[in-house]
Order: structure tokens, then sequence, then C-alpha cells
């Protein structure tokens, strides 16, 4: 029978169990994904977030303690959230593991999801999942088979990659397509980790390109692409698959709209981009798999569009690829269509990561290239090493490449900014010279701008040259090579006209063979050639004359100002408006630079704080009418000046508007009075001597200064017949003026004194002198003159004070209706008790009354001095 012990232990069992069932029914079930995403995101600070998610991770450890979860795969998926978050999830682990092992497929997805998310090959808990990923490998489940792989492919280790190498070639030759792509991005897994086990894999890929469905293509060039990368051996075996890629690109070009595959219009851009680099790297130094290829990377390079990023990335392959194989395609295509397209796309691609290898080529390019080519390839390779050079002797070695490839269809911008660049780079000017000196010892005379640009450098920088002990050079052998380049048939004269002009500076920087110099330049006073000849006189005077003079004018140039490159260059631009080397088609008109806003503010910063005091008649700056400039007018033989010459007619009538925005509150009354054109000034006679103007103002030729900046012209240019040479600013005015006479303050020449002979009368009886300054140690007096139609004003400052003055200015400005000349003073120095005079003509048609706004300043003790007055006391008979 049965006992009472055995009854109630029955008993007492059942009661244990409802109570489990009871605990269990009792807990509430735990809260779905959603609305743990939803209370996160409704979390208002980082505080009450943390106390969220660590509530949750809690309950989700409690669940993780029970044998069987129903809620295991709910609580692994929150527990991913979380990890997603950046929160520990470590715990979770194993419950992975077991959801792997789970029948259920929606309970494997989240283990392997979590599996590839939480575990790593550096875990050996990882080691755990290979027996489940080798029985789900042999799943009649598509799906589980597709879970297994994406897994393998993500933490496969090189123990797993092992074990199951062999499931993966098997699934590789599978005919479901889903499989296949799949298998095939866990093949290039596993060779990544075990390379030797490439070999297994080879037939199976090749396969891969037989197919249709784009997935398995693109992962199948990805594998293979692997391979030929890790292995030379399996290179040479895929070399034999070229003409199957250009097929199958081929069909990617000419194919119709894909729905399916579309990308902004192009098809399969993904794959299109897999098989070009595909195809770069069977094509590298292959002749025959290149010439395979050559026509249908020609067809992507002309028929992709270039307006949208997808046919960006295809062009960008295309242009490697181009540029890689060793083949006549893109630059070195026989088509010139297609040159001049991958011309546009490699400058297209410049950037500053590619610009050395990208520079390589397009030089290699410009070396072999039509003249049509050349000139645009160098003024966009210019542009290019301007943008993204990563050295500056990077830069300059560039510079010259281009320079040296491009040969005489170098345009005018290209010798320009090389030339700048090498000024600008002061600590590579030693280098330079040395390497220029290279090419033109060297060189073919031919290359006319390469010349041009080695000539001007030693030029400059003859001195660094000649005392390098890397490069011996001697002061014959210098000469030696310069009289080669001047009596050459070969050289243009625009070349001659550069080495002549830097031999010229050379003769500053020899020590014993000035006199060799001197005897060759004068030579070239009797060449038929009309500027060689005029350069050849005038140099030779530096010689004679003015031997004095010739030291501190031919010194080292300053850096140039501004930047080397037009703002708005683009490195793609339609390549015309270029002017061939050393021709200038523009007219006389159109080479004349125009006066802009900056130069109006320049001249207002000059008559600063006028605004504060009120006249009856709005004032005018007049500027003097400056001599016409010959192309080649200074010593830098033909290089773009910073100096700008404005005549009266190049004023704009913005710009008389800006500066009267200024001197209009000056203005108490509307005068209608028009402005008097400034008169013209007759030519000097030919026969006078062509550097007379360097030391005085001849006939015909005033000074280029601005009646508002009266006093520079002497100290930044003076006139040299027909062209402007610079002087450094280190040279004293008075130096170059002691030896000339002065009378009433006007600069005498052999001929006249400034005054023209067609209006220049007695000096005026009856007007007398006045005192328009006397303080802070200066005294400026003026006398008076009447000419036909002007009236001369002769003024002269006299330093009272026991100081020494340098740097004097004066500045004057006059009413609107009068027209106002300022020339070159005497002197911008005075020591104590000595006087500078300075000559003012002035044009009064109205007959109105004179006023004249003054502004003087001045350095004396070490301290500058600037004062400001008005003059409204002048004879009444200045103004008749």
């Amino acid at each position: 029978g049965i006992s009472m012990s055995s009854i109630k232990q029955v008993i007492n069992e059942a009661v244990e169990k409802g109570k489990e069932v009871y605990e269990k029914v009792r807990q509430p079930n735990p809260i779905r994904l959603r609305d743990l995403i939803r209370q996160i995101r409704s979390a208002k600070t980082a505080a009450e977030e943390r106390s969220v998610v660590n509530r949750e991770c809690a309950f989700i450890r409690l669940t993780f303690r029970e044998e069987d979860s129903v809620w295991r795969c709910r609580n692994v998926a929150k527990l991913l959230y979380i990890h997603m978050l950046g929160y520990p999830a470590h715990f979770g682990q194993m419950e992975c593991l077991k959801l792997i092992a789970s029948p259920r497929f929606t309970d494997k997805r989240i283990g392997y999801l979590g599996a590839m998310l939480l575990l790593d090959e550096r875990q050996d808990v990882h080691l755990l999942i290979t027996n489940s990923l080798k029985n789900d490998l042999n799943s009649s489940t598509q799906f589980v088979q597709g879970l297994a792989l994406c897994t393998l492919a993500a933490i496969a280790s090189p123990e797993m990659s092992r074990d199951l190498a062999g499931e993966v070639e098997r699934l590789l030759k599978s005919s479901n397509a889903y499989i296949r792509k799949k298998a095939a991005v866990c093949a290039l897994r596993i060779i990544c980790k075990v390379p030797e086990l490439m070999e297994m894999f080879l037939p199976a890929t090749r396969s891969l390109l037989t197919e249709k469905n784009h997935g398995v293509l693109i992962t199948g060039v990805t594998l293979i692409t692997k391979m030929c990368e890790q292995s030379k051996d399996t290179l040479s075996h895929f070399k034999k698959i070229v003409p199957n890629l250009v097929r199958i690109l081929k069909s990617l070009i000419m194919a119709g709209y894909s729905p399916e595959h579309d990308v902004q219009g192009v098809s399969d851009p993904f794959l299109q981009v897999k098989l070009l680099r595909l195809l770069r790297l069977l094509g590298r130094g292959d002749g025959d798999a290149s010439e395979t290829m050559n026509d249908i990377l020609a067809q992507v390079a002309t028929n992709t569009e270039s307006s949208k990023n997808v046919g960006n990335a295809i062009l960008y392959e295309t242009v490697l690829a181009i540029m890689d194989i060793k083949s006549e395609s893109g630059l070195r295509d026989a088509d010139i269509s297609i040159r001049r397209r991958s011309m546009e796309l490699c400058f297209a691609l410049v950037n500053s990561a590619n610009i050395r290898s990208m520079m390589k080529e397009l030089i290699v390019f410009m070396e072999k290239a039509e003249p049509e080519f050349k000139a645009v390839c160098s003024s966009k390779c210019v542009t290019a090493a301007e943008k993204y050079s990563p050295t500056v002797r990077w830069h300059i070695d560039t510079l010259l490449k281009v320079v040296n490839a491009a040969g005489n269809h170098v345009p005018d911008d290209v010798v320009a900014s090389t030339i700048q660049l090498i000024c600008e780079a002061q600590s590579e000017q030693a280098y330079t010279v040395k390497e220029l000196w290279k090419h033109l010892s060297i060189a073919n005379l031919d290359l006319q701008p390469l010349v041009q640009v080695a000539t001007w450098c030693i030029g400059e920088y003859g001195d660094l040259l000649l005392n390098s002990e890397e490069v011996k050079v001697s002061e014959k052998e210098l000469i030696r090579v310069y009289h080669q380049i001047l009596w050459s048939s070969q050289c243009s004269m625009i070349t001659k006209e550069y080495a002549l002009t830097s031999f010229m500076k050379l003769s500053s920087r020899v020590q014993s063979e000035s006199n060799a110099i001197q005897q060759i330049v004068s030579s070239f006073g009797s060449h038929i050639h009309i500027e060689l000849q005029q350069r050849g006189i005038e140099y030779n005077q530096l010689f004679l004359k003015h031997s004095n003079l010739r030291a501190p004018l031919l010194e080292r140039m300053p850096p140039f100002e501004g930047s080397r490159l037009r703002a708005t260059q683009s490195l793609v631009p339609d390549g015309g408006g270029t002017i061939p080397n050393g021709i200038d088609q523009s007219s006389e008109q159109e080479s004349l630079t125009s006066t802009n806003a900056n130069e109006s503010k320049a001249l207002l910063d000059l008559l600063g704080g006028i605004d504060s005091m009120v006249v009856s008649e709005p004032l005018s700056i007049t500027p003097v009418q400056p001599p016409k400039t010959s192309h080649l007018s200074d010593l830098t033989s033909n290089l773009n000046s910073d100096l700008i010459t404005t005549n009266s007619s190049s004023l704009s009538m913005g710009i008389n508007s800006n500066i009267m925005d200024i001197l209009g509150s000056l203005d108490t009354s509307n005068s209608s009075a028009p402005i008097v054109p400034q008169p013209t000034i007759p030519n000097p006679p030919r026969d006078l001597n062509l550097l007379d103007g360097l030391l005085n103002n001849s006939i015909g030729q005033p000074p280029p200064a601005l009646s508002a900046t009266t006093g520079l012209a002497l100290n930044n240019i003076h006139t040299m017949n027909n062209f402007d040479l610079p002087i450094m600013n280190s040279v004293p005015v008075n130096n170059m003026l002691n030896s000339v006479p002065a009378t009433n303050g006007i600069i005498t020449s052999p001929v006249d004194n400034m005054i023209p002979l067609s209006t220049k009368s007695e000096t005026s009886v009856g007007i007398p002198k006045m005192t328009a300054y006397d303080k802070n140690g200066i005294r400026i007096t003026m006398s008076f003159d009447r000419a036909d139609t002007s009236t001369i004003i002769n003024m002269t400052a006299l330093n009272s004070s026991s100081a020494h003055i340098t740097e004097f200015l004066f500045q004057a400005a006059v009413p609107k209706s009068i027209q106002l000349q300022l020339l070159t003073p005497s002197s911008s120095t005075m020591s104590p008790n000595a006087t500078l005079s300075q000559v003012i003509k002035i044009t009064n048609p109205n007959k109105v009354a004179l006023r004249m706004r003054i502004r003087l300043s001045w350095k004396s003790g070490g301290s500058v001095v600037q004062d400001q007055i008005e003059l409204n006391n002048f004879p009444v008979e200045v103004c008749q």
C-alpha cells in the first residue's frame, strides 16, 4: 500500500511546483525592443538614459539566469541595441551561442547577429560556435546557410578558417546565386586569414564571372582582385580573364535603363568601379592585356557623364587605369579627342594626395604631346603645382620641368610664374640658380623659355652661383655662355633682351670681368634690332657717364607682390586666351593697366583728415600726364612690374566720385566749372642723350607723379627716355642729383628746364612772394611766374632747425575747377639751413580764387612730423 509519508512527499512537490508557476505568472513580461527604444529616446539627460539602461540590463541579467527562458530572443535583441549605444554587453555572449543552437530560425537570426557584434577572433569563446556554424552550413535551408556564411565572413579566425574552408568551397559551387555571393565574401575572409588556402578556391572563383547576377559578379571580382594582390602567380593566372572582364564592362556601358541597378542614370557604378580596379591590376606591365582593354577604357572615358558623383567615381578609376596600364590609351592614345579628354580629367582629379604622381605623368605626356596641348597643359600644371605643391623645392623643380617639357610652346604666364616663385623663395635661390646653370650650360638654345628663366635667375643671383662650393663656375665661363646666347641665331630677340639685361646685372656681381661685359654690351649699340640697340646704348651709359648709379640700379629685385595665379583661374578652363611666349598680340590700349578703386583709396589715404575743414568748392586730385612706357621698359627684361602709371584720362568718373565722397564735405557751393584737360606736352628732340632723364626732367617728360603723391616719383622711378627704370629706395635722391644745377627749384637739363618752351615767358614782375608755412623748423615760401595759360609757383622749403630732415614730402589739392601739377622736388633731405625746391604748375581757366590744401610730412631726429594747412591768401595777380 501507499504510506502516508509518500503521499505527503507528492503533495509537497505539487505545492512547490505550484509556487514556481505562480511566481512566473506573477512576474511581468519583459518590455519589447520598441518600448525600450522609446524610453531611451525620451530620456532628457544622459544620467536619465543611463538609469534606464542600467535598470534594463539588471532585468536582462536576472532573466539570463533561468535555464529555459522564453524571452531570451527578445532580451538579446534589446542587449544588442544597448551595445550599439556604447554600453557594455559582454555578459550576453553565451546567450547568443544558445540562440544559435536553437532550431528556430528567429532565434538563430538574433543569435548570429549577436555573435557578429559581441564576438571576435581575439576571444576564445568564439571557438565554441564552430560546430554550430558547420551544422548550419550543411543546412537544407538557404537562409540558415546564409546566416552562417555571413557570420563566418565577419568573425572567422585562422583556426576557424581551416576548419570550415572545405564547406565554404563547396557552397561556392552552389547553383543558388544567393548562397554563391555570400560564399565568395566568406572565401575573401578566409584567404586573408590563411593565404595558403587560396588555391582551393581558384577553380570555383573563375566560374563566378559567368554569372549574370550582379551580386555574384561584384563579389567574384572583389575576390579575384584580392587574390591577384596577394600572389603574383595568381595574377598571371587571371590575366586570361581580361576579355571576359572587358565584355562585362562593355555590357554595363551599352546596357539600357535597368531599375534594379541604375544609380543616377549610370548602370551599376559599383560593379564598374570594381571591374576597372581589376583591369588596372591585370594590365599593369602587360602589353597584351593592356591592348585588350584599350578600347573599353577609351569608351568609358568619353561616354561617362561627369556632372554627377557616380560618373566622377568611374572616371577617377578610369584615369588611374589609363595611367597604370602599359598601353597607348588615355594620354597616350592615338585619338586626339581621347587625349584631350584624359588630360582634362587628370587636372580635374589632381589633389594634394596625388599631386606628385599625377604631375609626373603629365610632364611625360607633355614631352611628347602636340604643340596644341603643350601651351594649355603647361599653364594648368603651373596652376595645379601652385595649389597643391607639398614643398617649395618640389614646386620649383616641377615648374622647371614643365618649362623644359613644353619647350617653345610655354605661354608667358608660365615663364612669369616661374620667375616670381624663384624671386619669392629666398631660401631656395642658391639651389635654383645652380640647377638653372646646369640647364643653361648644356641646354639646347632652341628652348627659349628655359633660357629666359635661366638668364633672369643668373642675372639676379649670379653672386650665389659664383660663390657656390658645390658648383664651380668661373666668371669667364659665365661670359662665354652669355656671349653664345647673345650672338646665337637660334635665340629669339625676346630671349636676347632677357640675356642682355641679365648680363648687365652680372656686371655688378662679378669681380674682374666687368670690362669684358662692357665691351659686349656696348657692341649692341649698333645692333640692327631697335630694342637691343636702345638697351646697348643706355646700358653702356651706366659704365661711362653714370657709373656711380650702376650698382644701386642693378640690385636684386625685391619679392613680387600678389599671387602668381589669377584668383578665378580653374584647373580645367577652356584653354583659350593664352599668349605664346614672346608674342603679344594685344593692342597698346589693351596693354595699359587701368586705374582701380584701390588706387583711389591710396590717394585718399594721403589726404586723410580733410573732412573736418570747410571750403566753398570741392577739391580734385589731378595727376600728371606720364610718358608712355615701352613694353621693354625696365631692367627686368619684359617682366611685369608692380609700378602702375596713370594718366589723367584714365581716372574714371567712378573713382572721382569715390574721391569726392571723402572730399565732398568741403563743398559749400555748386560749382559747375568744367575740368580743363591737361595740356599736351611736346615730345623731346630725338638727339637728346637717352639717359638724361635719369638725372633731370627733359622736355615733354614730366615725372610720373600724382599731385596727391608728389615726392614719390624720384624715390620710386626715374624717367629714362621712353621707358621707366626702377630705382631702389635705398638710393638717396640728393646723391643722384648732387651734380645737377637747379634754378628757382627747377632741375635743369642740357636743353632747358621743366617748363615747356612753348608756354614759357619772362618772370612776372610785381607778384609778391608769400610765406605759406613757418613752424616746426620748416619755412615754406612761394614765388610766382606767369606763363601764357598757367601760373608757375616755385616752392622753396628751408630747414630752420638744427636737425637733419629726411623723407620730406609736399602734397597739395586744389578746387575741382583748377588744374594742378606737382613736379619732382629737387631733393627729399635737408641739412640745417639747407633748402629744397619744387615746381607747382597751376591752370585756372575760370579765374576763380585760388585755394590750396597742403599736407607736409618729414622725419627729424628719428620721429615723423606731419602737418596740414589751407592756403587762401594767394596774391590776386595769381588768379588773373
